[in-house]
């Protein structure tokens, strides 16, 4: 497929020839633990069942939309191997491994801040989490084009999820004025009001009601020099200290090493939003545009449950090789046969049974945002040898 041909969106400025996309693929393995690992986390399986990984899925979708060559990854040294295993489309130039953890605005400074200095600073970067489900690819990529002509307009722009229930789970987006009028190849684009944190059940009823919200996904598109910018004016050590990274990452390998030994462990630990998105929102510099394509990030087992059938009439979800699970007057189980052997639930309802060769996990699913507490008592009492 050509780049920008695909026929998504039409009209006007439908072209993608200036956007490149960047796929952060990081995670600590907590939140689906046992079957996700820190040295394995959820994006390098197929939680689907759909034969291709959770972090192929992402670039297959972004590859159809701006061409495999405008894609990259942001991810840890210690996933590098995995991550090119999987995706051997990406050339030497299109993987960024990060020697430790520094959230989101490292990442994808890092990534805007190399391409910028090889295609010039009014490309259009977006950046797109690496383990998120989307249904409808073609909506996907209508948002996306919206998105991008809102960033050629000089907004940082952000993909507000249809809140479909009052989640608890999600921050969200306060969507304000349209701003079709202004950027008329964004139809459907509006400034944003605010972020507002994970709220309690009764403000995200109240939101969802007011019909004024949408789920905060973490998609930000925007130009290259605009996000540089707004960063040397909001986190300027940081600013200057990705700067010299990508002057070196320019330079060659070796001054790419000795610069991310010298810069990168030293970078203020911060997500996006925070950094950027937010202080800018009450700049009134962030839009937003909708997205109804179907979307989940695989919160947790409960998030997956959702997304498989069910293999009885009581309910029970498998994830992995069906014939490995035996029930008996049980239901809404979420299982997970991954060591091999056989599992068998009797009189077991509304559980989470996750078996693998070094771990088990057995838990109400209820509970299932509280996995990664778990993760962490393991990791209090030493035993971070299955972490």
């Amino acid at each position: 497929m050509t780049r920008g041909s695909s026929g998504i969106g039409g009209g006007s400025g439908a072209g993608f020839d200036d956007f490149y996309a960047i796929i952060p693929a990081g995670g600590t393995g907590t939140r689906l633990w046992p079957l996700s690992r820190a040295s394995r986390p959820k994006f390098l399986y197929d939680l689907l069942g759909s034969g291709r990984t959770m972090i192929q899925s992402t670039y297959d979708r972004l590859a159809a939309i701006a061409g495999g060559d405008h894609v990259v990854v942001s991810t840890g040294a210690q996933h590098e191997a995995a991550v090119r295993e999987q995706l051997p489309e990406l050339g030497a130039q299109q993987l960024f491994a990060e020697p430790l953890p520094r959230d989101s605005t490292a990442a994808i400074g890092l990534a805007a801040a190399v391409l910028a200095r090889r295609h010039g600073r009014d490309i259009v970067v977006g950046s797109f989490a690496a383990d998120h489900v989307i249904r409808d690819d073609k909506a996907f990529a209508e948002s996306v084009r919206q998105a991008v002509a809102a960033a050629r307009a000089g907004y940082v722009t952000t993909i507000g999820i249809a809140a479909t229930r009052p989640s608890t789970a999600f921050g969200y987006i306060h969507q304000g004025a349209s701003l079709a009028d202004s950027v008329p190849d964004a139809p459907d684009a509006r400034v944003v009001e605010r972020f507002v944190e994970k709220p309690d059940a009764a403000t995200a009823l109240a939101y969802l009601n007011t019909g004024e919200y949408r789920w905060n996904a973490g998609m930000f598109v925007m130009r290259a020099g605009v996000l540089l910018d707004r960063l040397h004016e909001y986190k300027p050590r940081l600013a200057e200290a990705l700067d010299r990274i990508a002057d070196a990452w320019m330079a060659g390998p070796d001054a790419r090493l000795i610069a991310m030994d010298r810069y990168w462990p030293g970078l203020e630990k911060i997500a996006f939003d925070y950094a950027i998105a937010e202080p800018l929102s009450l700049a009134g510099g962030v839009a937003m545009v909708p997205g109804g394509f179907g979307w989940d990030d695989i919160g947790d087992f409960n998030s997956v449950a959702a997304l498989l059938p069910s293999v009885s009439p009581t309910n029970v979800k498998v994830l992995g090789d069906t014939e490995r699970v035996a029930h008996l007057d049980s239901a809404g189980d979420v299982v997970v046969p991954a060591s091999g052997r056989l599992v068998a639930l009797l009189g077991v309802d509304d559980m989470v049974v996750v078996d693998t060769p070094d771990a088990l996990l057995v838990a109400p699913r209820a509970r299932s945002q509280e996995i990664k507490a778990m993760v962490e008592h393991l990791r209090e009492v030493g035993r971070t040898d299955v972490l």
